[in-house]
């Protein structure tokens, strides 16, 4: 935890240089001209001193602390630096209480917590009244959805700024200000071509310090010509790019989007696009258990009883991630995922369980037709439970005119199969079924003198 404008300042000297190239103004400061453009909302509440409490969220390296601490060098207010990783209750409180005689006696204070999605509900609770009351202005920075990862309660009273990506062009001109700045590299006289700049920038998908620290291994590491200038090469670059840094945070916003590439991919039958994104989460370390719980997951929601040998393939693909692991396990989520991806698509369980849900919220206390219950005492049978039961194994077509939903719901039809894959000899079933009931039940009524049922309307006739 630091206090105070100068905590976050520090002598410059013998630092790496991505601290070294930190912007000290807003003009400085590279990308997000839709938040900090001439006459943007976020540059405009800077400039005029009218901070809200607020969340920065964007991917490492998008200039998220930055930003605080230029809005530390502009502000008026008391600057707190919390961090979420060694910062407790009884610090947060502390604070608090400090902020709140400042309030009283009409000055502000700005409190900035780094990661703020690694603050617990118990301490993020603890900002809470001292927001409401405004004691102090909340800013909080996340590489993770603050929607998941931030109480509701807080996350409502904090306005939320989403930092993109940079691009190849905004690295390239951060590597190239590196290069001709005094605070950079430019007294150790070193050069580099754009073209190898450009690599660099690509190699860090979007990360300014990633990008930076890159060009300085690379400096550290070029050979100096006659002249005494490092000059930069393609092989000084490929040995700090050896293995590149995969954006994926197990349990992060990258996490959901990469999961929900894979699933759209196989969803749209393409499966180099879906063993791309296997490959992208298990080579940055995700658990297969994991994957293989969501394929799983796919092969009954959205191929279904088109094909149900892909449920049976999923599941062996899951027993041999659990027997078995990384990295050999690889190869079975491959098949698994391929084969889901060809296989052809019914999402019709799926759908039956979301309508037979909807009914069943509503209808939590409808009675269990009497017809069939269960019998198991004398009493219960006096009362008629079972009563009117017919055993589908004794009948002919082993089908009966058995009405087995409640009355209210009785028309309803929750299973709607498709015409893909296997599913067709399911539709041709249902439409035998459904039929057979009809018949049973009207050939019932009529031996027992009843009116015939009214025609299915609706829903009720099985219809897309």
């Amino acid at each position: 935890m630091e206090y105070g404008q100068q905590s976050l300042f520090e002598n410059r000297e013998n630092e790496p240089l991505a601290s070294r190239m930190r912007p000290e103004t807003l003009d400085d400061y590279a990308g997000q001209k839709h938040l900090l453009g001439k006459g943007m909302v976020l540059r405009k509440l800077i400039e005029s001193d009218r901070i809200p409490s607020m969340i920065f969220w964007g991917p490492p390296g998008t200039g998220k602390t930055t930003l605080a601490r230029i809005i530390a060098r502009m502000t008026k207010a008391e600057f707190i630096n919390f961090s979420a990783v060694t910062s407790g209750i009884k610090e947060i409180r502390d604070v608090m209480r400090e902020s709140e005689k400042r309030r009283e006696a009409g000055f502000r204070t700005i409190v900035f917590v780094d990661e703020i999605h690694r603050f617990n509900k118990a301490q993020q609770d603890a900002f809470l009244p001292f927001v409401e009351k405004g004691s102090i202005i909340l800013i909080g920075a996340t590489t993770e959805n603050p929607s998941f990862e931030v109480n509701g309660a807080l996350l409502s009273r904090c306005r939320v700024f989403v930092l993109k990506q940079l691009t190849t062009d905004d690295i390239v001109s951060i590597l190239e200000k590196a290069l001709s700045s005094p605070e950079g590299l430019r007294d150790d006289h070193v050069s580099c071509s754009r073209a190898l700049l450009e690599r660099i920038a690509v190699f860090s998908n979007g990360d300014a310090r990633t990008a930076l620290s890159v060009l300085e291994m690379a400096a550290m590491n070029a050979e100096r010509d006659d002249g005494g200038e490092a000059v930069i090469t393609k092989e000084d670059i490929e040995q700090c790019t050896s293995r590149k840094s995969l954006l994926y945070d197990r349990n992060g916003e990258e996490h959901y989007n990469i999961i929900s590439a894979l699933h759209k991919s196989m969803r749209n039958s393409d499966p180099d696009a879906a063993v791309y994104w296997l490959a992208r989460m298990l080579e940055a370390g995700e658990d297969p258990i994991y994957i293989a719980r969501r394929v799983t997951r796919f092969a009954a929601e959205d191929v279904g009883l088109a094909d149900p040998n892909a449920l049976r393939l999923a599941v062996a693909a899951f027993e041999a991630c659990r027997l078995i692991g990384m990295p050999e396990c690889s190869v079975h989520l491959s098949e698994a995922v391929i084969y889901l991806s060809l296989a052809p698509k019914s999402n019709s369980a799926y759908l039956a369980y979301e309508r037979a849900k909807r009914d069943a919220a509503k209808d939590l206390d409808e009675p269990v037709p009497m017809q069939i219950r269960n019998a198991p005492t004398r009493l219960m049978k006096d009362l008629g439970f079972g009563k009117g039961y017919e055993y589908a194994h004794d009948a002919k077509d082993k089908i009966t005119g058995l009405v087995c939903l409640p009355e209210r719901l009785i028309d309803r039809s929750y299973y709607r199969p498709t015409e893909e894959g296997v599913e067709k000899t399911f539709a041709q079933k249902l439409r035998w079924a459904k039929y057979m009931h009809r018949k049973l039940r009207e050939e019932k009524n009529a031996a027992e003198g009843q009116k015939p049922a009214d025609p299915p309307h609706g829903d009720a006739a099985g219809g897309k």
